[in-house]
């Protein structure tokens, strides 16, 4: 009995001062968070928003731990063209089979595998991007910024088309496109802003 409280003392007075891990459960907010996408073509560049249908940030002891967010395909559009018929066309040309066929793959994805950084600010970032429901991984920078309780992660992610089996116009499988040829790489910018609980 004398030894079990004699231990019972030395934890109460060592558990005081051991180093508390600071630990966030964070929301993303879906109405503030962006994902705006860029391609170019020999002629010029499109540009345009997918909004984003859920998303999870796990952030403890300062510092993105993982993270998953999964945006809605449907939901595209182009932001560069501002005739509503030359909008249009380009819009439901993005969403057929010849780009990234939304009738059939109405989500696309990223989820994080792991999160490196030397300052908490400045990341590496390595994950999966599913898209048409392929899966390929994928490496980039990104940025983490805190301010009362809000959490703002941003990073762009460059990606080929063509392993997501996106080849319309690629001048990598076909020839003689001139300046009708898409360049493969597309970017993706995006900006979660979550709330600290």
């Amino acid at each position: 009995m004398k030894t079990i409280a004699i231990i019972l003392l030395g934890v109460l007075l060592v558990v005081p001062f051991l180093p508390i891990s600071k630990v966030y459960e964070v929301k993303v907010d879906k109405n503030v968070s962006t994902v705006t996408w860029r391609a170019s073509k020999v002629t010029g560049t499109h540009f345009g928003k997918v909004k984003i249908s859920q998303a999870d940030l796990d952030y403890k002891n300062n510092r993105i731990q993982g993270g998953f967010f999964e945006i809605d395909m449907t939901s595209i559009t182009v932001e560069d063209i501002t005739d509503p018929g030359s909008n249009k066309r380009l819009t439901d040309h993005l969403k057929s089979d010849d780009f990234f066929s939304v009738d059939k793959f109405k989500t696309s994805s990223l989820k994080i595998t792991e999160a490196k950084t030397a300052n908490g600010k400045d990341y590496q970032i390595n994950g999966n991007l599913m898209i048409k429901g392929i899966s390929n991984p994928v490496s980039f920078p990104a940025t983490v910024e805190v301010k009362g309780g809000e959490i703002t992660a941003t990073g762009k992610i460059t990606f080929d088309r063509t392993k997501y089996d996106i080849k319309y116009r690629s001048g990598s499988f076909f020839d003689g496109l001139a300046d009708r040829m898409i360049y493969d790489e597309v970017q993706l910018e995006i900006a979660l802003v979550a709330k600290a609980n």
